[in-house]
């Protein structure tokens, strides 16, 4: 059934998008303009990075849904936070904020009474404060260590109540000041793993060698070794590909069954590997991101890559279905440095074809 949408509704939708979008521009000007704004941004994340202790984040009604999300962001991104409700704080959760910590206050007004009893705490126990208002002269921000104060921005809602473009400006504030500590950190994709084991972001941030077979499960054969060899290695190892090793242990090239098609013929197993291989394999290191092996696998249009180490001895062997069992999709957003142009066939190392 086929459901019409009716001129008005787009009309609303296309509203509040555009203030929404008005508010951001408006936030970003004021950054570009407003001297004040930009060194309360920077006086802001200097002194969170300064503590010892966490970052405690405070809000009521929207400010306080959009705090706990700016607690989560910080804490997934190497600033140890969390979130307490102002009116759970008055009644005992006041005693999870130490002296080592650091406040940061939301409230559109600055006025919010609920705030009232944490920042009073905040003021005997000498606790530092960031607020994040929209109004320099609130008591909110006139008793804060730093106020950040945003521009006043119109509300999406057309009485203007409903929190919308404000609480957005919150959370734009909040996902800089988080990304900035990160930058400032070096805060690296393996310190992000450390706190996304699981999902989708966990198996991006997954290393080669967390995912590669190793040991007796590698299909390898010294230079000299007869193809006969060769032949049992491919198929009992399971990978359809075996490793050459040079005299010092090297990886030297490999064998893949599209180089026994091109030298079939009755005498293939009286030759030796060298004869057969496909010389300059392409190889990975085990610190690899299984997902950049993914790319290179897909660019590259093969199935299975040698691990080796910094002298080129192999170490392990990883196949795609390795990579796809763990849930490792190339993502280009999530790692845009490993963009490529991917290869023509005629520059593929070897022919191993997606299976």
């Amino acid at each position: 059934m086929n459901v019409v949408v009716s001129d008005p509704i787009l009309a609303s939708i296309s509203r509040t998008i555009a203030t929404a979008a008005d508010g951001i521009n408006a936030l970003a000007g004021c950054l570009e303009d407003n001297a004040a704004l930009r060194r309360s941004f920077v006086d802001a994340i200097e002194l969170v990075a300064s503590k010892r202790g966490r970052v405690v984040v405070a809000g009521v009604g929207k400010s306080g849904h959009i705090g706990r999300k700016i607690a989560a962001t910080l804490a997934s991104t190497g600033t140890s936070a969390y979130f307490v409700h102002p009116t759970e704080a008055s009644h005992g959760d006041l005693g999870m904020i130490t002296a080592e910590d650091l406040l940061i206050l939301l409230s559109w007004s600055g006025e919010t009474v609920e705030l009232g009893n944490v920042l009073t705490y905040a003021k005997r126990f000498n606790v530092p404060v960031i607020s994040v208002t929209s109004n320099a002269d609130s008591t909110i921000a006139r008793n804060s260590t730093i106020p950040v104060v945003l521009p006043k921005v119109p509300e999406a809602c057309p009485h203007g109540l409903a929190p919308t473009t404000s609480a957005m400006l919150q959370l734009a504030v909040g996902d800089a000041l988080a990304i900035a500590l990160l930058e400032r950190r070096g805060f690296s994709a393996e310190d992000f793993k450390t706190f996304h084991p699981g999902g989708k972001l966990g198996s991006q941030l997954l290393l080669a060698h967390e995912l590669a077979h190793s040991g007796e499960a590698v299909p390898l054969l010294p230079i000299g070794s007869p193809m006969s060899e060769a032949v049992i290695q491919m198929s009992s190892k399971g990978f359809g590909v075996v490793g050459v090793v040079g005299g010092d242990g090297e990886l030297v090239g490999v064998i893949t069954d599209g180089d026994l098609r091109r030298h079939m013929s009755q005498s293939l197993l009286l030759l030796t590997v060298e004869t057969v291989m496909s010389h300059m394999p392409r190889v990975i290191t085990p610190g690899m991101l299984a997902s950049a092996a993914m790319e290179m696998m897909q660019s590259q249009k093969i199935t299975v890559l040698f691990l080796v180490d910094d002298v080129g001895r192999p170490s392990g062997i990883l196949h795609v279905h390795d990579l796809l069992r763990a849930g490792v999709a190339y993502d280009k957003w999530c790692c845009p440095e490993m963009v490529d142009e991917p290869a023509s066939e005629e520059s593929t190392p070897y022919d191993l074809r997606w299976t």
